[in-house]
């Protein structure tokens, strides 16, 4: 199956996508909905052959392909996935059918819309498959820019001021990651931009590895929110339309932490060892930061955008630690998350469609009104809060107990924020659902079955990842065992 150039066409998928709606009418919304189903749904049945057929035995590269592509440079087309890569290929093409499916209530300019969102999974799918550094980086900025319009023209508060925000952050972060991208390939004993040359080959001295490492650690850690360069995720929550919320929490934000993984910690190890303590207090303080102001949100989208702040810490967590069982952690979290997270958006978004309003305040009793989504929000708050039998349980227990090998100190100052995230999420659930009929309860609807597909089968898979984890470990444990041998 290595001759099947997979990960190219899971790539041209949405690129097609993109191609064909440029030749759809603009009045015709309906044909722009279902092409863009029909590519969406093409990645994931390409992107779920190729994880079923990934290797679990084998710790390195597979379905790798390469050629010439900017030769004075050095830099070719050469795509390949790992355990990581493979985990999170999949995450992107689950997120981009389920956000596609939800994205069929929009109305407003559809054809503008749904190009913007396939040029951004395009960027997604590049980024999570190139294994040479200048091209990652152009599909990185390919993920990053659409977000600035999706926001705000089809987005709702505040829009303008959080389209803005975060595409400033996003491009300050850019310019980190291009610094070192530069000073690397310059100081480099070869100079070429992919990625195995680069890391077997460059021999960066320890004082540059120490320069350049923080450059890609802020870098990329700006996308992934890591504390205290995470205020302008929250408010691009907020303001994003459901679908690209689901994209920004689910996807994007797990790019940035991949950075940091493939371009920082496995690019410059002995920068990653120098600054491995500074990068613990960072994210140890977005763990438990993010999980107190959560705590005190009135909005559901706000609540839900500072959890994400915690629950990326603890990746971020994970990968300070640099021990084979917290990043095979972080990676399992990564996809439960992005899972939980796109779920989670999807259903306050369903909310948010028929009542015009995002307060806590304002709902009560929808357990009785729409069983269905409200299972589906439910399952991905306990999800949340680490209950064992669903997706985040092994994650978190991963993370936390690979992590106490290097930093029990900062581990045990991180873990009551299960416990914040707990009162927070629970007192959410009685009042959502369980509790009183308030002003807004009377007008919520149950899912219809084409929208209830993707709210149920995101539950479903947290279910099922939480059941049975090594479905995703078995993939995941050879690429973090091979990282640090």
């Amino acid at each position: 199956m290595d001759s099947l150039p997979l990960l190219s066409l899971i790539l041209l998928c949405p690129v097609v996508g993109v191609v064909t709606l440029f030749a759809v009418p603009d009045h015709k919304a309906t044909v722009v909905k279902w092409v863009s189903f029909t590519v969406a749904a093409i990645a994931m049945l390409l992107s779920l052959i190729m994880f079923i057929g990934y290797d679990r035995g084998n710790a390195g590269f597979q379905f790798v392909e390469q050629y010439a592509w900017l030769p004075g440079l050095n830099s070719t087309y050469h795509v390949g996935v790992d355990g990581t890569g493979a985990v999170l290929v999949l995450l992107n093409a689950i997120v981009m059918l389920t956000g596609v499916i939800t994205s069929f209530s929009v109305q407003f300019r559809v054809k503008e819309y749904f190009i913007l969102f396939l040029v951004l999974v395009t960027g997604v799918f590049g980024s999570f498959i190139c294994l040479d550094f200048l091209l990652f980086f152009i599909f990185f900025e390919i993920a990053v820019l659409p977000m600035y319009l999706l926001i705000g023209i089809w987005g709702s508060t505040n829009r303008e001021y959080a389209a803005l925000k975060l595409t400033l952050m996003l491009l300050a972060g850019s310019g980190l990651v291009f610094a070192g991208l530069i000073m690397t390939y310059f100081n480099s004993a070869v100079r070429s931009f992919d990625f195995f040359a680069l890391k077997e080959h460059a021999a960066l001295s320890p004082d540059m590895q120490n320069i350049i490492y923080p450059l890609m650690f802020l870098g990329f850690g700006t996308l992934a929110a890591v504390f205290p360069l995470h205020n302008w995720s929250p408010d691009g929550h907020v303001a994003a339309p459901t679908a690209v919320s689901m994209l920004h929490a689910g996807v994007l934000m797990k790019l940035g932490a991949y950075g940091v993984l493939r371009y920082g910690i496995e690019m410059y190890p002995i920068g990653a060892e120098t600054w491995r303590t500074v990068a613990a207090v960072m994210a140890a303080g977005g763990v438990v930061y993010g999980a107190l102001v959560a705590a005190q949100q009135t909005d559901l989208k706000y609540m839900i955008g500072y959890s994400s702040v915690s629950h990326m810490g603890l990746v971020m967590f994970g990968l300070a630690a640099g021990t084979s069982y917290a990043v095979s952690g972080a990676v399992f979290q990564m996809f439960s998350h992005g899972i939980m997270t796109a779920l989670f958006f999807s259903a306050v978004g369903f909310f948010y469609e028929q009542s015009h309003t995002r307060d806590i305040s304002a709902y009560g009793g929808l357990a009785r009104k729409a069983p269905w989504v409200s299972i589906c929000f439910i399952l991905a708050g306990l999800a949340g809060i680490g209950l064992p039998g669903l997706a985040g349980f092994p994650a978190e227990f991963m993370i936390f107990v690979g992590a106490y090998e290097k930093f029990p100190i900062l581990t045990l100052i991180a873990v009551p924020s299960l416990v914040f995230g707990a009162f927070y999420m629970l007192r959410v659930l009685q009042r959502v659902f369980f509790g009183p009929e308030a002003g807004h309860t009377p007008e919520i609807r149950d899912l219809s079955f084409f929208g209830g597909t993707a709210r149920v089968g995101l539950a479903a898979l947290i279910v099922l990842f939480g059941i049975m984890p090594r479905l995703l470990s078995d993939v995941i444990a050879p690429y973090a065992e091979a990282l640090f041998k």
